[in-house]
């Protein structure tokens, strides 16, 4: 499934929650449906800038992907389990966004998606930023990236909607 395929289903799932359901914190330590979209766009954007960065470089990296970043681009996309980053990396996301708002920064991120999927086979593939856990990703990689992120969180969308189905 394509990123903005991805995306568009989480923006168009937006219309089906009342304000209440997107705050919703279901029991500690999990994140309502709000914080989830919260933390969709803000590692997209993140992701892009790096798009971003790729494109902008002049200086070539001989440097490539761990070994973790190696299989994760070798099986299209992340396992089918919940990943807890480390504590100092997991704060958690803004949970007072309002529909209007995570509608509108989504399609930011769709637009940007576009833009970068547009050049991103024009930019020098040897033109890399570091990814703490996956090492060294051009432009390409860092847009699939985009796209694996947010089809993994896909499975977290319908976990956050069956506790929503369980508490009515």
């Amino acid at each position: 499934m394509n990123g903005k395929k991805v995306l568009f289903i989480f923006k168009n799932g937006l219309r089906k929650y009342s304000p209440e359901q997107l705050r919703h914190i279901p029991r500690e330590g999990v994140w309502s449906i709000g914080q989830m979209y919260d933390h969709i766009i803000l590692v997209a954007h993140e992701y892009l800038d790096n798009v971003q960065i790729c494109a902008a470089s002049t200086e070539g990296q001989p440097l490539g992907k761990t070994p973790a970043g190696e299989q994760l681009f070798k099986d299209g996309g992340f396992p089918p389990i919940k990943i807890r980053l480390p504590d100092e990396m997991n704060g958690p996301p803004n949970n007072s966004a309002s529909k209007e708002d995570l509608e509108t920064r989504m399609e930011e991120v769709m637009d940007r998606l576009d833009h970068w999927e547009l050049k991103a086979s024009t930019i020098n593939p040897d033109y890399k930023v570091k990814h703490g856990g996956f090492g060294w990703l051009n432009a390409e990689e860092w847009l699939e990236l985009v796209k694996m992120h947010s089809r993994h969180h896909l499975r977290q969308k319908e976990e956050l909607e069956r506790y929503l189905k369980m508490e009515t």
